[in-house]
């Protein structure tokens, strides 16, 4: 009978693809996947350090997986990888002992299965758990690992790391410093990835619009995208993150020209006071910020703009508050991640500013600007009502099971009833109904085609 392994994922897009290639690496060391941590023995916690809560789900995780080992004696090889551990490292012994095995840092993940083997061959009373923390320079990775769990979506990793040090940002301290995946490979992964089916690919890396190829002086990021189009099978190309200061009149040319590439771009501007990007060490203003939108704006008229935002920022003031939110109405966001600040470990904003905003006021400040961004969002997907956009269906729908879910070129959550047939399929729909979040519609019959009543093929 074959091992079992489990993986659980917390953060972002990059993590849920580092999760993608760990299962890869384990299903080629024998072991198959299984969605019970009681039927596992291998589990993986891949954490997330962005955001204290995510660290407390990460320990809360590790209680319960010593209480499943004490009610019914399972006691599965558990790592800890991702963010978390690299940044705590044997800490998480300490403040959650007996039950971690294996802390495993971002950089070196494909040991993995080594210290999985390792580990499995010595657990027992005097055991001592595995550390692995030491940074890598290579983001070389094998072609083909990664066990993709999307069928229609694909991410490829283009950059690791980052260099900016934002000052409330832990990027820098857990994924190092930036390194940049050769050209070849990433086309190599995009090839796979159409070859396998998916439609869409996701770029990543935590500054993509600062990529140069290592193996192609005169590839930026805007020649990536050019080269990524060319690839035969693949219909849309997402990115993400840009920064707005590597935003170049070069990068929204390409993106003009380039139709596979999405209408939508995340650009992450934190806040609306220059005072306080200033702290955080963005290195823009308000006021080039919003000119940057009109640029964007001049070329792609159609873009969908959406964002990242923080309140109560270490000495964030009301009228700083104040300046967020008339910025977020002078460019309304099709979408907003928002967060209230707390610090992180290792940042400068932790080491040299206070914490001096109360959780009170940050939560007062959240509400209010999440009720503006919900109108914003609201008015925008009600102006798609009697259009017909074109959706690349992507899944069932979370919500009912007679519906179908995809997105548009411009990132709208679309929710439609049809055939599972049509998951990876662009269709037209005609949109009927929206809210703040998603809208609703029917196919639009093409050619040769008719529906019922419920909206799928007669």
């Amino acid at each position: 009978m074959a091992r079992k392994y489990l993986i659980e994922t917390f953060g972002c897009q990059m993590n849920v693809h580092d999760s993608e290639r760990m299962a890869g690496l384990l299903e080629h060391a024998g072991f198959e996947a299984t969605e019970r941590a009681a039927d596992a023995d291998v589990v993986v916690i891949n954490t997330c350090s962005v955001r204290e809560r995510a660290e407390e789900k990460l320990y809360t995780r590790l209680g319960e997986l010593r209480q499943i080992a004490a009610e019914q004696g399972h006691d599965p090889v558990v790592a800890v990888a991702g963010c978390v551990a690299q940044q705590e490292g044997a800490a998480i012994l300490k403040r959650a002992p007996g039950v971690t095995d294996i802390v495993i840092g971002t950089q070196a993940l494909r040991r993995l299965p080594l210290l999985v083997e390792q580990a499995i061959a010595r657990k027992g009373p005097r055991f001592t758990p595995l550390i692995s923390l030491d940074p890598l320079a290579d983001v070389t990775f094998p072609l083909g690992v990664a066990r993709r769990a999307d069928p229609v979506k694909a991410y490829v990793t283009i950059i690791e790391g980052c260099n900016e040090f934002c000052s409330f940002c832990v990027v820098p301290y857990t994924r190092g410093h930036e390194r940049m995946r050769p050209k070849a490979d990433i086309l190599a992964d995009v090839r796979e990835a159409a070859a396998t089916g998916h439609r869409e690919v996701h770029l990543l890396g935590q500054i993509v619009n600062h990529y140069a190829a290592p193996d192609d002086p005169a590839c930026d990021f805007s020649g990536l995208l050019e080269a990524v189009h060319e690839v035969a099978g693949i219909d849309r190309i997402r990115f993400a993150s840009p920064h707005p200061r590597h935003v170049t009149p070069r990068f929204l040319a390409a993106m003009a020209a380039l139709p596979k590439v999405c209408r939508h771009l995340h650009l992450p501007v934190q806040s609306g006071s220059t005072r306080v990007l200033e702290a955080m060490r963005r290195r823009y203003t308000r006021e080039s910020y919003l000119a940057l939108v009109d640029q964007i704006r001049a070329s792609l008229p159609s873009v969908a703009l959406s964002t990242d935002m923080i309140v109560g920022f270490p000495s964030e003031t009301a009228e700083d508050f104040e300046q967020t939110l008339s910025l977020t109405a002078a460019v309304g966001y099709h979408s907003m991640f928002s967060f209230k600040y707390s610090p992180r470990p290792n940042t400068l904003a932790e080491k040299r500013l206070g914490d001096d905003v109360s959780a009170a006021e940050k939560t007062r400040r959240i509400v209010a600007l999440q009720h503006l961004q919900r109108d914003i969002q609201t008015r925008l997907n009600e102006a798609l009502i009697g259009r017909t956009v074109d959706v690349l269906v992507d899944a069932a729908s979370r919500r009912r099971e007679t519906e179908l879910s995809g997105r548009t070129s411009g990132n709208v959550v679309v929710n439609l009833p049809g055939p599972t047939a049509w998951v990876g399929q662009t269709r037209p729909i005609r949109i009927e109904r929206a809210g703040p979040h998603s809208v609703w519609g029917r196919a639009a019959a093409r050619a040769g085609e008719r529906f019922d009543s419920a909206g799928s093929e007669a």
